[in-house]
């Protein structure tokens, strides 16, 4: 493969094969250079990995694992790639999330956390800039900026980004009805006295002004991609709050979601346009046909079993879109007035030329609007592992790939949007899901008025189960006696009825699975003896 990239760069690109024995100056250099040495069983080391350098520059892949086998060409072409631009651009980075890391406060129990992959996929091409959330005004010279859960942003600084995407400058916005990262901090915060982080995250300024509409109190629940998860008594259930979208989910016209086939969102919300707005809304995420909003609220206090039964399906909603045209202003009255500089100065001095406010984009402006935060972090988008004493990690979904793809495709840059979505390996069973989604559809009011029943039954019993006397036996007459026993008698069906609904619920794929497996069993013999049959007569022919 190597060997392709150098013909294909027609004398640019040389290479050089290097096998550093032990105790040797290429030993020495491999490791100086970042290649790390990779332990087998036997307890000897081997170097495997890839050092590309153009004139000062030097960039590493230290270890080729066979865990990335599929993502090869992406690997290779990004070192490439990076090894070639001698200047990054520069990403202004705002956001509540602690997606470079944090050191922690281990007085209230929060340990210090690691950077998340994402950061390290967009340092690959750009220097990033954080900005607090407290700043007056963005850094000079971004190229783009990524706003990513805002929290107590100043109005100054809103007033910064609504110029800097009116300028003609990219923004990539992600919001969060119910950020799962902050309502873990928050039960933490809670045990130990702290403050309570902000679960949701908005700027209604910002999208009100724009034309966007989102709904920081709605999560949207996909009964037909809703995700798999373990309970804690090691059942497992699909959870409709918990997007796993598949390949036909994305806009494959849209050129940071052409290449895309997997994805995860956790309790996301939706977006939309305002109608009337004279700019061009293209969705780039969305949902299935049985997707419906549900108040983020209720997900506090219901438990997972009764998610589903709470989301009406109402059509398709958009997760992730592209936001195109000319924007008009946030601020139509101009620069909030705590805009002005804080700091006294000498009346004397002749006050600083302003550059007018733009009240209107200069040319097209482009947003990405995402409405969930959790899909960035490392828990929803890889797996990490040892390989052979060195720590790694590849991604099980399109999470990663869409991330980059967006601010590749804001900036301008999109030489590698092509080959990043080839490496999912993982193809998930949309028969069997839609099945399921239906199933569960068709049973769903019968089960939910099985369990009322059950309820109230098991209630019965226990009143009357409960009343003691002075000596604390139970107290029954006759009467009593038989309606406990009918009492059980019912709850016993009801509960052998329910076992009955949750099977059907299976019926199908389990007919599923058998044809299946008998299809594997036999197809292929069937079809080698049909050749047979008919190579010989061919031959008798």
């Amino acid at each position: 493969m190597l060997r392709q990239y150098v013909r294909a760069s027609r004398g640019k690109v040389r290479l050089n094969v290097i096998d550093p024995e032990p105790d040797t100056p290429q030993e020495e250099k491999a490791t100086a250079a970042g290649i790390e040495p990779q332990t087998i069983p036997n307890g000897s080391q081997f170097y495997f990995g890839l050092v590309a350098t153009q004139a000062d520059q030097q960039k590493v892949i230290p270890a080729l694992t066979p865990q990335r086998e599929q993502f090869l060409e992406y690997d290779v072409s990004e070192l490439v790639y990076g090894v070639g631009q001698t200047d990054k651009k520069k990403l202004g980075l705002i956001t509540s999330l602690p997606l470079q890391g944090s050191p922690g406060m281990p007085m209230m129990g929060q340990p210090a956390t690691d950077g998340q992959y994402v950061v390290s996929e967009w340092e690959e091409t750009y220097q990033i800039v954080p900005v607090e959330a407290t700043a007056a005004e963005l850094p000079a010279n971004l190229d783009v900026l990524a706003v990513v859960h805002p929290e107590n942003l100043t109005p100054r600084l809103q007033f910064a980004i609504d110029q800097f995407l009116l300028s003609g400058k990219p923004v990539f916005l992600a919001v969060d009805p119910s950020s799962l990262y902050f309502k873990r901090q928050a039960g933490q915060a809670a045990m130990f006295g702290g403050p309570q982080p902000s679960v949701s995250s908005d700027l209604p300024v910002l999208l009100g002004g724009w034309g966007v509409l989102y709904d920081p109190q709605l999560v949207v629940g996909d009964l037909q991609n809703a995700e798999e998860v373990e309970l804690r008594d090691q059942s497992h259930l699909r959870y409709p709050v918990w997007i796993s979208l598949q390949q036909e989910d994305f806009n494959a016209k849209a050129l940071p979601t052409a290449q895309l086939e997997t994805a995860l969102f956790i309790e996301a919300g939706s977006v939309s346009l305002k109608p009337g707005t004279d700019l061009t809304f293209t969705p780039l995420i969305e949902t299935s046909e049985k997707s419906g909003l549900i108040p983020s609220a209720s997900l506090q206090m219901a438990q997972p079993e009764e998610v589903a039964r709470q989301v009406k399906a109402t059509g398709k909603k958009t997760i992730a879109a592209l936001v195109t045209g000319r924007f008009r202003t946030a601020f139509p009255g101009g620069a909030p007035k705590d805009a002005e500089p804080a700091e006294k100065k000498d009346p004397r001095a002749p006050a600083p030329a302003a550059s007018p406010a733009l009240a209107l984009s200069r040319t097209t402006s482009l947003l990405i609007i995402v409405a969930d935060t959790d899909w960035l972090f490392d828990d929803y988008c890889v797996q990490k592992f040892d390989f052979m004493g060195q720590a790694a990690a590849k991604p099980f979904n399109d999470n990663l790939a869409f991330a980059a793809n967006s601010l590749d495709f804001l900036s301008g840059s999109r030489d590698l949007i092509s080959i990043r979505g080839k490496g999912n390996s993982v193809r998930s069973f949309t028969v069997v899901k839609r099945m399921e989604a239906e199933a569960s559809e068709k049973y769903k009011e019968k089960l939910t008025a099985l369990e009322a029943r059950i309820n109230e039954v098991q209630g019965k019993l226990a009143d009357l189960q409960g009343k003691k006397g002075d000596s604390g036996k139970l107290l029954a007459s006759p009467e009593a006696a038989r309606a406990i026993e009918d009492f059980q008698k019912q709850a016993a069906e009801m509960r052998g009825e329910r076992r009955e609904i949750r099977r059907s619920l299976r019926e199908g794929i389990d007919s599923l699975e058998n044809r299946l497996l008998v299809i594997n069993l036999l197809g292929t013999p069937a079809l080698v003896c049909a050749f047979g049959a008919w190579f010989y007569r061919r031959r008798r022919g």
